[in-house]
């Protein structure tokens, strides 16, 4: 396979070059910014939320290698963030646009990286795929995924594009601690407490599905696969653990796993635009793709933990 990641600088896109690369595929990645991780595959540096007009070689004429999918998993990503930078969401849409319009261009399947956000703030606890209801979008960066999916939907009807679309859920592991680029919150939650400073919790009760980035990774690779073979196309799917945990459980188990006792300081929930429950239904994916996730939060933190201590980062 020749595989194409748009935001292959980032933790996900790094993690599934160096797997596809292990498995013997051609990967070529595009990103606005240097991969800080590896250089074990060609990366060309170019700012896809550019407004463009030529993608029949590549978004702007850029020089881009055959290839057979484009996994688009670029976008800006924290949802506070973009709550006091609403112009980035409106970004988000624009490299969606431009991605689909390559893809168009060289009739290339795509996968597109989606987000729990897009429940809103699940009150009813609905979480399966039918059951996004947009009247409860919390945020720009969620307004901006449902717009892509959106985008998706219609290229595919009005074009013919084949495509899958995944629900992420909070994935985190190894590539996911250049905190002062993105704060996020478990690398943000080793580092304070293995320095011995006290965290921050919004909303005791606030519960995550955390999902362990190999098991992210692998479902993208069963996607792949199963597009490229004609198996599976045009669905929408959660890629997530399937288990909710409080963030005061988390930061308890970042604690274990440092060997200290944390200092957790819980303030009211919640920030605007931040979702206080989420536990996706991972039916759709252990049905279509045989996905079946590993990594128990424990021990997922408990390899976070021990790759941050590592150097590596």
């Amino acid at each position: 396979m020749r595989v194409l990641i748009t935001g292959s600088s980032g933790q996900i896109g790094t993690n599934l070059a160096l797997r596809l690369l292990a498995e013997g595929h051609m990967v070529f990645g595009v990103d606005r910014r240097i991969n800080s991780w590896t250089d074990a595959f060609p990366t060309l540096l170019q700012d896809l939320a550019i407004p463009q007009r030529e993608f029949r070689g590549g978004i702007g004429g850029a020089p881009y290698p055959p290839c057979d999918i484009v996994v688009h998993l670029a976008a800006n990503a924290k949802v506070y963030e973009l709550v006091e930078q609403p112009y980035r969401a409106l970004e988000n849409i624009n490299i969606t646009f431009n991605v689909l319009e390559f893809c168009r261009a060289q009739g290339l399947p795509v996968i597109f990286s989606s987000s729990r956000e897009v429940y809103g703030d699940i009150k009813r606890y609905f979480t399966d795929e039918t059951s996004a209801d947009f009247s409860y979008t919390e945020s720009p960066y969620s307004a901006s995924k449902i717009s892509g999916e959106a985008l998706i939907y219609s290229y595919a009807r009005c074009y013919g594009l084949p495509y899958l679309v995944f629900r992420f859920s909070n994935v985190y592991g190894r590539y996911d601690n250049d905190i002062e680029r993105m704060e996020r919150v478990i690398p943000l939650f080793i580092r304070e407490i293995g320095q011995g400073r006290p965290v921050m919790v919004y909303g005791r009760e606030k519960v995550l599905d955390f999902t362990y980035v190999d098991d992210c990774v692998d479902g993208i690779v069963r996607g792949i696969t199963r597009l490229l073979a004609g198996d599976l196309a045009n669905r929408t799917i959660n890629l997530a653990y399937g288990e909710g945990n409080s963030l005061v459980r988390m930061a308890e188990l970042v604690g274990e796993a440092l060997g200290r006792h944390p200092e957790i300081i819980v303030a009211p929930a919640k920030r605007p635009g931040e979702v206080s429950y989420y536990v996706a239904d991972i039916s759709l994916a252990r049905d279509l793709l045989g996905y079946a996730p590993r990594i128990s939060l424990s021990e997922g933190v408990r390899r976070a933990v021990a790759w941050s201590l590592s150097g590596e980062g």
